[in-house]
């Protein structure tokens, strides 16, 4: 009995519905119009009109991120398909599923500078895990598979499909494979034994261990995540985490140092230099934790578990590599520690536990409070106060300043529902993403923590929350600076602030009600917590305006080309530190 022929479009749409694809974001355009047709003739598939096709790819960066399932974007050809580069870049560096599938030219037109052609594919080949240019319909349905077994599998990433227009419009024949694999694809998944057995007798050696871990663990999913927490209870060991590992292990508990790196904590920056042995899960050693190479936790044996081989001994040189899913690793490895019956060194681990709290008594994230002017640490904190014992919280962020006081005073116990855009640093990223999220799960409180300027970079956005009645909640630390530029150029530029003041920004009350949303705007800190309350009440999405001081620096800070323990602090840390001329206590 012949197969059924299908048109190029209606072969998509087949696949994208046997892969479970619940929703797509995108923008239509001329060579994308045949699978918008098909769209239109179908109801299981649901799709999200953005505003901006970067919208479009950071919103299924959201989506991905706060479900753990495969994020899709569908954006025309030409402009449709350089507007996502940042966003696949972004989901690229902080190893995010995607499927972008992207219109093209006709196949005869390509390579003739048609009307909105573009090398897509060569464009995206750096930004991307894999891309792929459908020339012939025979192969669609098999690189429409194989895109999300890609974007999936061993390290997660975007995968581009390009999509010429006459393969779309053509016929060909369909049948759902069983089974995905790739030819020259297939990620080790399970750790070495002999290596685990290995990293078990060094950590029960070790007398000032610690345990670094990243958005690796989060990757892997919610097991791995519980193995991680199990194994650092079992153990008593300290545990640090990435910018991008926030929430894969619980914020509250003790035994949690907080986010280590360039705004990390002192006790976390700390115990990572001064350890014995250290405990890599899922990270990769990037610029931002690591400091200063030549005096990276200088007299450690580092154990580095990871999934992606190449990660290894990329900047830093380790003792003991374990390539595997580090859920995997992690089973195995509680395994074999319970096995062999290993103990930790208990004297060493408490005289170590004893240095730490003598670090943390530093208090290196405190701050002086204000009664005239609301500090934009106080306003992270009751943001953090008034939602904790709400259900379901997601919070995206975008860049700058905002970002690192989120990270620093917001508590994730649980992984998916911290959203940031970690390795690219995309201005813009927090409210397309939280459009995503808020997709994913109607009924949550998705807030994203923006500041004034990094808001303007998709404000766009805020026309796909009103049309699809989104409940968003935007909350601007608006202290009309780009912070964190104004930042760097006070501490290394002399003061001098080029060209980052903003001027001429927008009522966002005004800017808000246009869209048919709640705008708010609070000035004194006495009316913070109402603020809040109410932003987080009303049912309608609302842009929440606070008015923070304009020249508050975020600390703890490690310069730009110092070690990872030359830390510099505001004047309000407890610290024997010296005081330098412009009021930084250095240590």
């Amino acid at each position: 009995m012949p197969t059924k022929q299908l048109n190029g479009s209606e072969i998509v749409i087949k696949a994208l519905q046997d892969q479970d694809v619940e929703v797509v974001f995108g923008y239509p355009g001329g060579a994308v119009l045949p699978i918008y047709d098909e769209i239109f003739k179908q109801n299981k598939l649901r799709h999200v009109l953005v505003r901006q096709e970067g919208g479009a790819l950071h919103a299924a960066e959201g989506y991905a991120r706060s479900t753990g399932k495969v994020g899709c974007a569908l954006v025309t050809s030409g402009p449709g398909a350089t507007n996502a580069v940042t966003g696949l870049l972004d989901a690229m560096l902080d190893s995010i599923p995607l499927v972008c599938l992207c219109g093209q030219v006709p196949t005869h037109l390509i390579g003739n500078d048609a009307f909105q052609e573009a090398d897509t594919t060569g464009i995206t080949r750096p930004c991307t895990k894999h891309n792929y240019l459908v020339k012939d319909i025979a192969d669609l349905p098999r690189i429409m598979h194989e895109a999300f077994y890609v974007a999936r599998s061993g390290r997660p990433g975007p995968v581009v499909v390009d999509l010429p227009k006459d393969i779309l419009m053509g016929l060909g024949e369909y049948t759902p494979p069983t089974k995905v694999k790739h030819k020259s694809y297939n990620p080790q998944v399970k750790g070495d034994t002999a290596s685990i057995a290995e990293a078990v007798k060094m950590l029960s050696k070790a007398k000032k261990p610690i345990i670094y871990a990243g958005g690796g663990v989060i990757n892997s999913g919610p097991a791995a995540c519980k193995l991680l927490t199990q194994f650092t209870q079992m153990t008593g060991f300290p545990i640090t985490l990435t910018l991008m590992g926030l929430g894969a292990y619980p914020g509250s508990d003790e035994q949690f140092l907080g986010m280590l790196g360039m705004h990390g904590t002192y006790e976390a920056n700390l115990a990572m230099h001064d350890c014995d042995v250290m405990l890599c899960v899922g990270a990769r050693f990037d610029d931002r934790i690591t400091g200063r190479l030549d005096a990276f936790s200088p007299n450690s044996k580092k154990i580095h578990i990871d999934i992606d081989l190449s990660s290894i001994n990329k900047s830093v040189m380790v003792d003991l590599p374990i390539i595997g899913d580090v859920g995997h690793v992690m089973e195995d490895m509680m395994k074999i520690w319970k096995a062999s019956q290993a103990k930790v060194d208990e004297k060493g681990l408490a005289q170590w536990w004893k240095q730490i709290a003598v670090w943390r008594e530093k208090e290196c994230l405190a701050y002086k409070p204000d009664s005239k002017i609301i500090k934009p640490q106080l306003a992270v904190q009751r943001l953090q106060a008034l939602t904790q014992d709400r259900k379901d919280v997601y919070i995206t962020t975008e860049v700058g300043q905002h970002q690192m006081w989120a990270a620093q005073h917001m508590k994730f116990e649980s992984p998916n529902h911290w959203m940031t855009s970690g390795g690219l640093g995309t201005m813009g990223y927090g409210l397309p993403a939280a459009l995503g999220a808020q997709v994913a799960h109607p009924d949550a409180l998705v807030i994203d923590i923006a500041g004034e300027a990094s808001i303007l970079m998709n404000i766009q956005e805020l026309g796909t929350i009103a049309q699809y009645g989104l409940p968003v909640k935007v909350f601007i630390l608006n202290n009309q600076y780009m912070g964190m530029v104004r930042q760097w150029q006070e501490l290394l530029h002399g003061k001098r602030y080029s060209e980052s003041y903003m001027d001429g920004m927008p009522d966002f009350i005004k800017l808000a009600e246009s869209f048919g949303l709640h705008g708010m705007r609070v000035t004194d800190p006495a009316d913070l917590d109402a603020a809040i309350i109410e932003m987080i009440e009303t049912d309608n999405s609302v842009i929440l305006d606070v008015a923070v001081t304009p020249e508050e620096n975020c600390y703890p800070m490690i310069p730009s080309g110092a070690a990872h323990n030359e830390m510099i602090f505001g004047t309000d840390v407890k610290t024997e530190g010296a005081i330098a001329e412009d009021g930084m206590v250095l240590v």
